[in-house]
């Protein structure tokens, strides 16, 4: 039975054609019937891409595939199903990457290089590629450039709604417009990116370029957040360039200077769509029903701010109590200490919704717990953690932990 669509959802917004992109999407009964499971998308020759992938140690066969891919800068086509992670797979995931691959490349006419596999859904399963390679043929023939919303919904394995962000930027005096799907729920947790997200613009940017702003990008927006503490085998965030709008020429790698002016509106959108999309995953965590960003300021630095943070949103007691409405914020306290960066006790505050509760080490006097427990009854909620030391600051984003995130994954195979 389906889960319950998140409180949390944020609908799609209009998705417009992308020039040089096409898709697809089709039901080829990999692990779910009745519903589309492999998307097909097929970019303008000559496009360029950049990528990061999990820092998993056990990655799947796809990421192997595409990080080999990545080093020729080149991109033609895009090829995900959903259902099957081909994760611990051994040869045969190697295999499925290959002949999907080149049967893609036989369609798209292009080099297996420049076509990149993902993969989604249940780890240690062989992917019966035969399947998706039938599929291929049928998908190709149906591509088309309003294939947006369909395709969003056929990389879903847990996620209760499809995600998608499109922005526009300018180049020089041209707009481009910069559209990204992604998917995710569970099995979040940052150290690269958090799940599946192919962005896509027709702007006309070098590979070494893309692969620059991607990275900063999302070190700020996925490697901030985290659903559960599970960093996932398959995390991959593609950027593909179609090179298809008319802009002046962006400057070789040696003029950076130049380079980094006139990508700097580009630059912002693409944080901006992958801060969003981020944040579409964290709203559709399994089992959640609050959103919730933590600050942190005074640390000693800001990868010591960076970890206090995420050391608060990883922990299941702060989770649960958030999820119980609990103003309990001991647990934050707890937090904070485990994580082993410097901390002083009798110098951290804790706020809660914009209310102080803790200053200098001790309760603040007169501290009436009303508008907190207010606050802590919304769909989101703000922590504010001040530790006393210093000058650094991070932010970090996560969900409640409630039932349904057992219910979801207690029964995830069966």
């Amino acid at each position: 039975m389906a889960a319950a669509v998140s409180p949390l959802i944020v609908a799609l917004p209009e998705l417009p054609p992308l020039a040089g992109v096409r898709l697809s999407s089709a039901a080829a009964g990999i692990r779910y019937q009745g519903r589309t499971d492999v998307v097909m998308i097929e970019v303008a020759s000559g496009s360029t891409v950049a990528g990061v992938f999990t820092s998993n140690k056990c990655p799947g066969a796809p990421v192997d595939w595409c990080r080999a891919s990545l080093k020729g800068g080149k991109a033609r086509m895009l090829v995900v199903n959903a259902g099957n992670a081909n994760v611990f797979t051994g040869k045969a995931g190697r295999e499925a990457c290959a002949a999907t691959a080149a049967a893609a490349a036989k369609l798209a006419d292009c080099p297996a290089k420049q076509v990149f596999v993902a993969s989604t859904g249940v780890i240690g399963e062989v992917l019966p590629h035969e399947k998706l390679v039938a599929a291929l043929p049928g998908l190709h023939e149906s591509l088309t450039g309003d294939g947006w919303e369909k395709a969003a919904r056929g990389i879903m394995t847990t996620d209760t709604f499809p995600k998608a962000v499109t922005k526009v930027a300018q180049i020089g005096d041209a707009r481009v417009r910069i559209t990204g799907i992604a998917k995710g729920s569970g099995m979040i947790a940052p150290d690269m990116a958090t799940m599946l997200c192919f962005v896509f613009t027709d702007a006309k940017i070098p590979a070494d370029a893309l692969q620059t702003m991607l990275k900063k990008g999302v070190d700020a927006s996925f490697n901030c957040t985290t659903v559960d503490s599970d960093t996932s085998t398959s995390d991959t965030v593609l950027l593909i360039a179609t090179g298809q709008a008319q802009h002046p020429r962006i400057p070789p790698a040696d003029g950076n200077a130049a380079r980094n002016r006139m990508l700097a509106d580009f630059a912002r959108a693409l944080n901006e769509l992958l801060m969003e999309m981020a944040l579409l995953v964290i709203r559709d965590g399994e089992g959640a029903q609050k959103l919730v960003r933590i600050d942190v300021t005074g640390a000693t630095n800001g990868r010591s701010a960076k970890k206090i943070a995420m050391a608060v949103a990883n922990s299941p007691l702060v989770k649960t109590a958030i999820a119980g409405e609990d103003a309990n914020w001991g647990r934050v306290v707890m937090a904070v200490g485990k994580s082993g960066e410097p901390a002083d006790r009798d110098k951290l505050s804790i706020g809660v919704g914009g209310v102080w509760m803790a200053r200098d080490g001790a309760v603040v006097p007169g501290y009436d717990e009303a508008p907190v427990v207010a606050h802590m009854k919304g769909l989101e909620v703000k922590i504010a953690i001040d530790i006393g030391l210093g000058n650094g600051k991070a932010t970090a984003w996560t969900c409640d932990l409630t039932h349904g995130y057992i219910d979801i994954n207690g029964s995830y195979r069966s």
